[in-house]
This record gives structure tokens, sequence and C-alpha cells, in this order.
């Protein structure tokens, strides 16, 4: 899988799509509801089970990171399994304090 940035994903078992931000620092393998996601262009329509322990969702707007990778994905299009990377979940990304302004 090869993860580059501005790379398109779509979910395998749900409607989520996402696109890659920054790529992981080590090949890996992105997940959404315990299954591999696949290129954007795939015609394969969404089939199979969402696993309950990836069933958070996927927000649009969000973007999504993996600390130990690096790894950042931006969900482009919501979606009922949440996103993993080798089998870790993901965790919104939270915004950056702005600075105080006396």
């Amino acid at each position: 899988m090869d993860l580059k940035p501005g790379s398109r994903w779509k979910s395998a078992v749900c409607d989520a799509q996402m696109v890659v931000v920054r790529p992981p620092k080590a090949a890996g393998e992105l997940q959404c509801g315990g299954a591999p996601v696949v290129p954007i262009d795939d015609t394969a329509p969404p089939t199979g089970v969402i696993a309950p322990e990836f069933a958070e969702g996927v927000l649009i707007g969000k973007r999504y990171l993996d600390e130990d990778s690096g790894l950042e994905v931006l969900g482009a299009k919501a979606g009922k399994g949440s996103l993993a990377f080798n089998g870790t979940a993901m965790k919104i990304k939270g915004a950056k304090p702005l600075p105080a302004s006396d």
C-alpha cells in the first residue's frame, strides 16, 4: 500500500473516503472498519461487516493521526467505520492553540 501525500482511498466496508495528508515513516496498512482500504478508483461497492472495535465512524473534514508512524489522513466522506493503521486506532487531531493576545 503506497500511502503518498494526496493519494485518495476508500473503505471496503462502509462509505468512508479519505486523503493522505502526511505519509507514514514506515510502510504499513491503513484500515477502515477493521478492513484494509482500497484505492478510490476501485469500482467495487462496500461489502462486509464493520468490526465492532472499529465502528466509531469517520467524520468529514477531520484529520486523523497515528502518532507512532506520523500518518495523517483527512476524512473526505463520512462513514460508519473508524480508521486504524496496522491495527492501531487513529485519533482525531486536535486544533493547535492560538497564541494569547493580551
